[in-house]
C-alpha cells in the first residue's frame, strides 16, 4: 500500500502531460497530415519558408507549385505549413 501510495503522484503527473503536451500535438499533426492529404490542383497555400504559391501538380511525395507565371518548382508535402486563405 505504501508502494501504490508513493508512485500515484508519478503516475497522475504522467497523465497531465499526455493531456496536456503529447495529446494536443497528436490531434494537430493529425489534422495537418488530413489538410495536406486534401490538397488538389489550383489550392493556395503557404510554405514553411512563406511563399504563397499555387499548387500546380499533386504527386505521391512532392507537389509541383506555381510561383508566379513563369516559375513552377518542386516541394515536399512536409514543406507546406497551411492552407492560404485570402482575406479579401
Amino acid at each position: 500500500m505504501e508502494i501504490i501510495s508513493q508512485l500515484l503522484p508519478f503516475v497522475f503527473l504522467i497523465a497531465i502531460m499526455y493531456f496536456v503536451i503529447i495529446r494536443p500535438q497528436q490531434k494537430e499533426a493529425k489534422a495537418k497530415q488530413a489538410m495536406i492529404e486534401a490538397l488538389a490542383k489550383g489550392d493556395k497555400v503557404v510554405t514553411n519558408g512563406g511563399f504563397i504559391v499555387v499548387i500546380h501538380k499533386v504527386e505521391e511525395n512532392f507537389l509541383s507549385v506555381k510561383m508566379n507565371d513563369e516559375v513552377i518548382t518542386k516541394i515536399t508535402k512536409d514543406s507546406i505549413a497551411r492552407k492560404y486563405e485570402d482575406e479579401a
